[in-house]
């Protein structure tokens, strides 16, 4: 049984085995443009955004490469730089929040764990809207749903919350690793919104 499944084909004629270790090397493919297209410091939401959609022409059979990457890029950048810059300000708030319970302040590590419960489920927000971007999709609207979605699929958040977590364990491991790893951590997203969106 397990040898009819592996000599299965595909609509396009590959095995299964071949299909989906295609789809992953994929992945670390897009965690590198991913990478690449983030060093705009405030370009990382249309990054990922762009990587989403490859990968979602990619399991759906459909044209692309690194040229439809780079023009979706170039699309969600135009007001994915506003979400960065936002992400950014709320990493800083964060950061004076943790700074305030190391200090000792009153109420400091109670207000410290909130601030680093809201940065996560704020790039778990953020990476379920990226999964769901298309062109003519605008970031307010992209985001609210994406809020909306992280509360009432907590195993799918769990699920994109633990992909962070191999990230970070990549980059404390060998950092150059979290690189192509950027690439799974948006296929889990895009996998965790077609899950909620089929149930």
């Amino acid at each position: 049984m397990a040898q009819a499944r592996v000599k299965a084909r595909t609509s396009r004629g590959e095995s299964v085995f071949a299909e989906k270790f295609g789809v992953f090397a994929e992945c670390l493919l897009t965690g590198v443009w991913i990478a690449v297209a983030s060093l705009g410091v405030v370009t990382y939401p249309a990054a990922f955004a762009a990587g989403a959609r490859h990968l979602r022409r990619r399991i759906a059979h459909e044209g692309g490469g690194l040229r439809e990457f780079v023009a979706d890029f170039r699309v969600a950048v135009r007001r994915g730089w506003v979400v960065g810059l936002a992400g950014w300000a709320v990493a800083g708030a964060v950061r004076v929040d943790v700074q305030a319970a190391r200090a000792g302040i009153p109420g400091g590590p109670l207000v410290g764990a909130i601030g680093v419960f809201a940065l996560i489920g704020a790039v778990v927000a953020l990476l379920r809207a990226a999964a769901v971007w298309t062109p003519d999709a605008g970031w307010r609207a992209l985001l609210a749903g994406a809020g909306r979605r992280a509360v009432l699929d907590p195993a799918g958040s769990f699920l994109i919350i633990g992909g962070l977590a191999v990230v970070a364990a990549s980059a404390w491991f060998a950092a150059p690793l979290a690189v192509p790893v950027l690439g799974a951590v948006v296929a889990a997203a895009v996998a965790v919104e077609e899950r909620y969106r089929h149930r």
